[in-house]
């Protein structure tokens, strides 16, 4: 095995090579693997090989190197091993039972199956990569997992794990505690509230430039993704060669094996998370006289007992297991919780549409070797892009935009004779009635994965000016051709969109009705000039409430003087740079005045909607008193926080690193701002400041 290793590092006297590795050690079975990775400044690996069984070695040290304890800790989670390192708390035995019992031996088989002798060899390069890390760096390793019993040696199922996890993250895995914890009535177990949404903040957005409007009349895109600066969704970026084989570079998450978003030399692509589902739940009648029996076409069928032992290491340190079950029917795991109960008539199974889709590896490859947007499309078509939306361009300048993700077969007309309403969850979950075949998802010969939407009946467009996307639906890529007409599973048509991607749309349109052709600094001022949409729509008619009386009385009595936040506000650049005085008022005001009913003076119209809702409806006496009183509770707030009302956003927003504050621009997409960043707030009352950091999923 020959391993080459070389580090650059920037100093003050310039690039400096550190004196390479070239240690020669025997592989399993007498492989060979022969890699070279450069590191080059702020640490981007280079991983160049001439083999794909090499790529992927060097791919899993480059990534190790990184992330050693972050893909450790995922690995023991997808095996249902957190317990038994880590105890049975915050968690892990619910996780644990999930993964065991939804992870099985015949469905990972599937993905064995499906891999093609290509894809082996890279996997098999993987495994032994990573596997070369831990021998190499045994007793150096991060203090996070140094020493811990959870970090061992992957096996190529390991893989398996890890992107069957990835892929239900948006699906199956906002239920894992649900569907461990489901028992039958009459059992006294405690339920919880189920989690139905994303993550607060996950998303991104994506914007391509095609050859009409930029100056070099080839395509630019923007890749903003908003994930999380720990933990597995963290971004890794890397540069994949293999010498007249593929030459890609981009971000991968740190528990896949591919690079996820990126570019070669003709083709650049993103992705940003979709709307549409990748589930639905089906609702249950029962047998009266047993409620683990359910009606289907006038029958009823058993659900299936899986029974799940856990290794659990206790508060002594001794080990016990727990046996746990799993109730299963054709559709999938029950699941229970407050909103989803299972009594003696009702119960709820949940059918997801990824969980057996093993397409990732070869739609990825496919993707590192385009060569145009139509070869993007092809890529995608192939039905292994899991959750999100893909935004490309090419050296053809060829903007395209498309929602192929893995979705279930479920048309309108489904919905209207299946959907059942449930009212304790919310709307955009689609349950549907579980008693009739007629209900069961479409299967299509046409779609490559079992029960999902065909790629051929899924949205995209391609233009020569531009398209976006900020995680609204399809429907609005660029609003001068709008996308209708598809299966509303997949998400919205004619509704109104967020601030966000209202924001970015005005950006955009606003570049180009400059008349200045598009270069990729422009493209970069519209992410990095920290615009606040809302502010820039909606603050003059709410400075215009101010006025001589500014004493507001709050619901509990209290008399807040609102001077102060309209003095701050008037002077306001509206922008979330981190310099800037004024937005903390305007988001923590924001944050309870969007709720205000009839807030708009000009309601949504579909047909004008990157302009619309706008203007607040201040002749409204009732929206005026509401806006009033949404900046006293804002300022009363920011001031029990101890924060200063004229505060710099940078004292507000940042992050510590090596005991030095950095501050953050952007914000909240809510609040207005397209320059989104993914950050929880820790204000309160006597603090000198709000200390707001990246949050960690």
């Amino acid at each position: 095995m020959s391993f080459r290793l070389f580090v650059y590092v920037l100093s003050s006297v310039g690039l400096a090579a550190c004196s390479p590795d070239n240690s020669v050690v025997t592989a399993n079975g007498g492989d060979e693997y022969n890699v070279e990775i450069r590191w080059t400044s702020y640490g981007i690996p280079h991983v160049k090989a001439n083999d794909s069984a090499s790529l992927g070695y060097g791919f899993a040290y480059a990534t190790a190197t990184d992330a050693v304890c972050v893909i450790a800790r995922d690995v023991a989670m997808v095996n249902g091993d957190l317990s038994l390192y880590m105890g049975a708390d915050k968690g892990n035995l619910e996780s644990d039972v999930f993964h065991r019992a939804l992870l099985t031996g015949e469905r990972l088989q599937r993905f064995a199956n499906a891999a093609t002798e290509s894809m082996r060899r890279y996997n098999l390069g993987y495994v032994a990569g990573y596997n070369r890390y831990l021998k190499d760096h045994q007793g150096s390793l991060p203090a996070s997992c140094s020493g811990k019993p959870w970090v061992r040696p992957i096996v190529a199922e390991d893989i398996d794990r890890l992107t069957a996890g990835v892929g239900i993250r948006y699906g199956l895995g906002q239920f894992k505690a649900d569907i461990a914890r489901a028992t039958p009535p009459g059992a006294q177990v405690a339920a919880a509230d189920s989690q139905f949404g994303l993550p607060i903040g996950l998303g991104s957005n994506g914007v391509a430039f095609g050859k009409d409007v930029t100056d070099s009349g080839r395509g630019i895109l923007l890749g903003n993704p908003h994930y999380p600066w720990r933990g597995s969704s963290r971004f890794h970026l890397i540069h994949m060669t293999i010498p007249g084989v593929v030459d890609v570079m981009g971000a991968s998450l740190y528990t896949t094996n591919a690079v996820s978003i990126g570019f070669n030399k003709d083709v650049a692509w993103t992705h940003t998370v979709s709307t549409a589902l990748r589930f639905t739940l089906y609702e249950l009648s029962l047998n009266p006289d047993n409620p683990r029996e359910y009606l289907y076409d006038g029958e009823y069928r058993a659900m299936t007992e899986q029974i799940v032992n856990v290794d659990v290491q206790k508060s002594d340190g001794d080990t016990e297991t727990r046996q746990q079950t799993v109730y299963m029917t054709h559709y999938g795991p029950i699941l229970v919780s407050e909103q989803l109960p299972w009594n003696q008539d009702v119960a709820y199974a949940i059918r997801d549409a990824v969980i057996d889709n093993t397409e990732g590896a070869a739609t990825y490859n496919a993707l590192s070797v385009a060569t145009s947007v139509e070869d993007v499309e092809a890529a995608i078509s192939l039905q292994g892009v899991f959750w999100a939306n893909t935004v490309a361009t090419d050296k053809n300048g060829t903007a395209f935009y498309a929602d192929i993700s893995t979705t279930p077969n479920v048309d309108k007309n489904l919905l209207d004779q299946c959907r059942v309403s449930v009212a304790s969850i919310p709307e955009f979950i689609v349950v549907l009635d579980g008693s009739k075949s007629a209900c069961e998802w479409a299967s299509d010969a046409r779609s490559r994965v079992p029960g999902a939407l065909p790629a051929d009946d899924m949205p995209r467009i391609s233009r020569t000016d531009y398209v976006t996307n900020s995680n609204d639906s399809y429907w609005l890529s660029n609003p001068e051709a709008p996308l209708e007409g598809y299966s509303p599973i997949i998400g919205p048509e004619r509704s109104i969109r967020t601030w966000r991607t209202r924001a970015g749309l005005t950006f955009v349109q606003e570049q180009i009705a400059s008349g200045e052709k598009v270069t990729a600094d422009d493209l970069r001022a519209i992410l990095y000039n920290q615009r606040n949409h809302t502010a820039e729509r909606l603050l003059d008619d709410i400075l215009g409430l101010c006025g001589d009386d500014t004493v507001v009385a709050l619901a509990d009595g209290q008399q807040v003087d609102i001077a102060a936040s309209c003095v701050v506000l008037s002077a306001w650049d509206r922008t979330g740079n981190v310099d800037s005085r004024g937005m903390h008022v305007w988001t923590e005001f924001w944050r309870g005045a969007r709720r205000i009913e009839d807030i708009y003076r000009v309601p949504f119209d579909a047909d004008d909607p990157v302009n619309t809702p706008r203007g607040i409806a201040t002749e409204n006496p009732a929206v005026r008193d509401a806006i009033r009183q949404a900046l006293a509770r804002g300022q009363v707030k920011l001031e029990k926080a101890g924060i200063a009302i004229d505060a710099l956003w940078g004292d507000i927003q940042f992050t510590m690193h090596n005991e030095r504050k950095i501050p953050i621009p952007g914000g909240q997409g809510w609040a207005g701002m397209f320059s989104m960043i993914v950050v929880t707030s820790r204000w309160s009352p006597g603090m000198t400041m709000a200390i707001c950091r990246p949050a960690a999923f």
